[in-house]
């Protein structure tokens, strides 16, 4: 079971909303809208993923690694590496 499994339709739900936004920026910038306001909804958008994100990593640690954390040894710095690079990768965005 993944980690996010009980927060799934959630998740499901920031998406969708995500996905919209982005089909609404393409949509503005066809209809030759103001880039101040397009930037806007982009920031708008790259703050949604960044929830979804966060709500992944939240899960992630308080699960997997979690679980891996009382199994020990390698499996359990595995997982660390791979929150610790997660967390990388979400701050260099």
């Amino acid at each position: 079971m993944n980690g996010y499994e009980n927060n799934k339709a959630d998740l499901r739900k920031r998406l969708n909303r995500v996905e919209g936004q982005v089909r609404g920026i393409a949509r503005m910038v066809d209809d030759d809208k103001c880039c101040i306001d397009i930037l806007t909804q982009v920031s708008a958008a790259t703050k949604a993923l960044e929830t979804v994100a966060l709500s992944l990593l939240g899960d992630h640690l308080s699960h997997c690694v979690a679980q891996a954390s009382t199994e020990g040894g390698e499996v359990a710095a595995e997982k660390v590496r791979e929150a610790n690079e997660a967390i990388a990768r979400l701050v260099r965005s």
